[in-house]
């Protein structure tokens, strides 16, 4: 069995180019499962020894990413033995690739939005927390906005999200307005420091925005409500709050700029999910 793990990797080397870390990482998930079934000759090997394998990785508690590894592991393996002609038959031909368990969005209630907006800000900070929160733009998305971007007396912002998808979001008369603030000293800065940019949202000392430059905001703002939180927690506090206050999944969809609604439904899960935390609560006091 070692030699025609040996074999593959050799291939794998040669036909596919792969790096040392990955031939090692191959090597050792495909010598770990030889030794684990005892499996001395390849031709021994069947679905139920390979089915047995995954049920003791997953009962030794090994992490699903690892798990989903060592079964992309032997899926290639078996792939490449059978189409060689060194086995009669594929045993996991059938064998399913596991999907990494989704995790919930991280949320922030509207309370703690509420307390963010009523810190000490800025008019490009005020800007950065209203585009993210009540527009749910992604942050890249952000600090790519250009001037021309914005239309205040339609109420929308354009931007373009992955795969340079364009969007229309309507934004609501408080972002409109806070935007209409930042204008002015958005003007000043260029003046100042003899600019000439479309990019929207600009640092007091002349600088273009950067995601850094947000993270890091985002971060300091979620210390003061005593929260860990990111750009992307305003963009999902955005869709779970819409969908708490009956927003329509498709049109939530289309705000978020997904391209599967299966990706828009999770929020639906965090909405069940603090409906259930507000009714015990409410119950055990």
């Amino acid at each position: 069995m070692y030699q025609i793990i040996s074999e593959y990797l050799e291939y794998l080397e040669l036909e596919k180019g792969l790096s040392q870390n990955t031939l090692d990482a191959y090597r050792y998930d495909l010598e770990n499962f030889s030794d684990i079934t005892r499996a001395e000759d390849i031709n021994t090997v069947d679905r139920f020894s390979i089915n047995k394998y995954v049920r003791e990785l997953r009962e030794k508690k090994y992490a699903p990413t690892s798990v989903i590894r060592k079964v992309a592991s032997l899926r290639g393996f078996f792939k490449w033995a059978f189409s060689a002609g060194i086995i009669s038959k594929n045993p996991a031909s059938t064998l399913e690739q596991p999907k990494m368990p989704q995790k919930l969005p991280k949320v922030i209630t509207v309370k703690e939005v509420e307390e963010i907006l009523h810190n000490k800000l800025n008019p490009l900070e005020h800007v950065i927390v209203e585009l993210l929160y009540s527009c749910g733009l992604r942050v890249s998305e952000l600090v790519n906005l250009k001037i021309n971007d914005i239309d205040l007396s339609s109420k929308y912002v354009r931007c373009f999200g992955k795969g340079s998808k364009e969007r229309i979001i309507p934004m609501g008369e408080t972002a409109k307005n806070v935007i209409k603030e930042y204008l002015p000293s958005r003007n000043m800065i260029l003046k100042k420091y003899n600019k000439d940019t479309k990019k929207l949202l600009l640092r007091e000392d002349g600088r273009i925005i950067t995601r850094q430059d947000v993270y890091k905001f985002v971060h300091q703002q979620g210390k003061l409500i005593n929260k860990n939180i990111s750009p992307h927690t305003l963009r999902h506090s955005f869709a779970t709050h819409l969908l708490e206050n009956g927003a329509d999944l498709r049109i939530v969809q289309e705000l978020l700029g997904h391209s599967d609604v299966s990706t828009t439904q999770l929020y639906t899960h965090i909405s069940k999910k603090r409906l259930k935390e507000v009714y015990f609560s409410i119950n055990s006091e």
